[in-house]
C-alpha cells in the first residue's frame, strides 16, 4: 500500500513584545508563536481565492490573562479579554515592511502601546478593527506569552509581527 502524502500551507506568525519602562530600560521580553484562528483561515481563503473585497487595514490589540483556541472570533473570545490600558484611542496599525521569502515584518514599524493601567498582559493578537475593545472585524491570529506578565502606568510595549507562509 502507497502512503498517501499531504502537501500544504503553513502559516506562522511569530511575535516579539517588547517592555520597557519609563526610563527606557527594557524590562521584560517574550517571544512566542500564535495561532491564526479559523475566522483568519477562512478569510485567507475567502479574500485570496474567492476575491472578495479585500482590506489592507490591519491592527494590534493586547490581551489579558486566559488561552486563545482555534474557534475565536472578536466577538466570541471568552477565555480572554483584550486589555485597553494604554493612552492612545485606538489599537496601533499594524504597518507592514516588504514581503521576502515568504515572509513580512513590522519591524521598522513596530506596534507601540503606552500603558496608562497597572495591568496584566498575557499576548497579542491581530484584527480587521481599529477601536480599542471593539468587538467587530476579523480576527486573524493570537499570541498567548509563556506567562502573562506585568505592567504598570509609565510602560511601553513594543510589538513585532512576522508573518510567515511555507509549503508544509
Amino acid at each position: 500500500m502507497q502512503e498517501e502524502k499531504h502537501l500544504g500551507l503553513a502559516l506562522e506568525n511569530t511575535w516579539e513584545i517588547v517592555c520597557f519602562d519609563n526610563a527606557g530600560q527594557e524590562k521584560w521580553r517574550e517571544l512566542n508563536e500564535n495561532i491564526v484562528v479559523n475566522a483568519g483561515l477562512n478569510d485567507i481563503i475567502d479574500k485570496y481565492f474567492k476575491g472578495s473585497s479585500y482590506t489592507a487595514a490591519w491592527y494590534v490589540g493586547i490581551k489579558g490573562a486566559g488561552t486563545a483556541v482555534a474557534a475565536d472570533t472578536m466577538a466570541s473570545h471568552s477565555s480572554w479579554s483584550e486589555l485597553a490600558g494604554y493612552s492612545q484611542a485606538a489599537r496601533p496599525t499594524l504597518t507592514l515592511g516588504s514581503v521576502a521569502s515568504q515572509s513580512v515584518d513590522n519591524s521598522a514599524s513596530k506596534a507601540t502601546f503606552s500603558i496608562n493601567a497597572t495591568a496584566t498582559v498575557a499576548g497579542a493578537f491581530i484584527v480587521t478593527n481599529n477601536t480599542k475593545s471593539g468587538t467587530s472585524g476579523t480576527l486573524y491570529g493570537v499570541v498567548d506569552f509563556g506567562s502573562a506578565r506585568s505592567v504598570i502606568s509609565g510602560d511601553t510595549l513594543e510589538v513585532t509581527v512576522t508573518l510567515t507562509a511555507a509549503s508544509a
